[in-house]
């Protein structure tokens, strides 16, 4: 196991210093974080036979992550993560325009969304890290001064837990995820079209050519990108599907069925072993099938990144929810907290 080292991470932005910081348990997982974007640089799991290798997508020091075209790769996303149509919503009659970053709609949070700020943080043990940041009112076009915490932490028995919370002074929208590359086989070496995976929805909402949802929710049934039971990616990736045609591949939110705390996905990787269970308590998941990775990113450990060579499964709530009514809301009020868990578990198959 060869961890990155903390000394390229040592940087000064905007007068915030940037470190590196390790989180252990005491079953041989380790997970590396920075408090530049609040992302997770790399995180090691045992396969079935005890080595431990990195899992997740990225970059051996901080200049990559500030000067390449990839700068998701781990990081915390917000205010608003996925896509707002138009770059705009309204809010008790009031138009909020953001910023464009995705011509013409807005995307993760704009341009210098949470992935780009550097965090205050607070390391509360060797297996509990807890990132802070206030969001000043106006901020990429959001309304509202909105605290942000977002909490890391390591169990015993390989869980990988995200806690988020935030407040805001006036009514404002907020939509918090975790934008890992996962490859559970070999770091980014290979494509991810051989992981087994399953998602327990029963339906999706399809989007439109720029990705924004259409404001339907389709059943997955006889289609695609149904996963309800465990499916090599591959297999159903490779079918013909107008959908799949859109963002050559999947770039698609799920509607999860129940409510409440609980197992909404399953990852397998059959040479290592590896499985990852994905729980959460938001209403949607974003499977994307890292269909826009470019082929000349040199990644961590030396591994030059392909296209599909690295798969994320972002809880959340739907995109485009401010201009869509009937999806789940994602408004805060100052009278309210938002709160959203997500768990990595992660075990192995014999």
């Amino acid at each position: 196991m060869r961890l990155i080292t903390s000394s390229r991470f040592e940087k000064t932005l905007h007068g915030k210093s940037i470190s590196l910081f390790t989180l252990t348990n005491h079953k041989g997982v380790s997970m590396q974080i920075t408090n530049y974007g609040a992302r997770i640089v790399s995180l090691y799991v045992p396969d079935r036979n005890g080595v431990s290798q990195d899992v997740v997508l990225g970059y051996d020091g901080i200049d990559d992550y500030l000067k390449t075209g990839n700068r998701y790769f781990g990081a915390t996303i917000g205010q608003f993560a996925n896509r707002i149509a138009h770059a705009q919503f309204i809010l008790h009659n009031k138009v909020y325009t953001l910023n464009a970053n995705d011509a013409p709609h807005s995307l993760h949070g704009g341009a210098e969304g949470f992935h780009q700020v550097v965090w205050d943080v607070h390391q509360i043990s060797d297996s509990k890290l807890e990132f802070t940041y206030t969001s000043k009112d106006g901020e990429e076009g959001f309304p509202g001064t909105v605290s942000v915490k977002v909490t890391y932490s390591i169990s015993d028995n390989n869980e990988v837990t995200i806690a988020y919370t935030a407040n805001t002074d006036q009514p404002t929208v907020v939509h918090l995820t975790n934008h890992s590359y996962f490859n559970l086989k070999d770091a980014g070496k290979s494509s991810i079209e051989l992981h087994q995976l399953q998602i327990l929805a029963s339906n999706y909402t399809p989007v439109d050519t720029s990705l924004i949802p259409t404001g339907y929710i389709e059943t997955v049934a006889s289609t695609p990108f149904d996963f309800r039971r465990l499916t090599e990616i591959g297999k159903q990736i490779n079918q013909p599907h107008e959908q799949l045609q859109i963002g050559t591949g999947y770039d698609h939110n799920y509607v999860l069925d129940g409510k409440g705390l609980k197992v909404v996905a399953t990852v397998k990787e059959p040479t290592s072993g590896r499985i990852m269970e994905v729980i959460t308590d938001t209403p949607g998941i974003q499977f994307y099938s890292g269909n826009h990775i470019h082929q000349d990113i040199l990644g961590k450990h030396n591994i030059c990144y392909g296209n599909r060579h690295g798969f994320c499964l972002e809880t959340q709530y739907f995109p485009d929810s401010p201009n869509q009514p009937h999806f789940p809301s994602t408004v805060l009020n100052p009278e309210d907290t938002y709160q959203s868990t997500t768990v990595y578990k992660f075990s192995t198959s014999e």
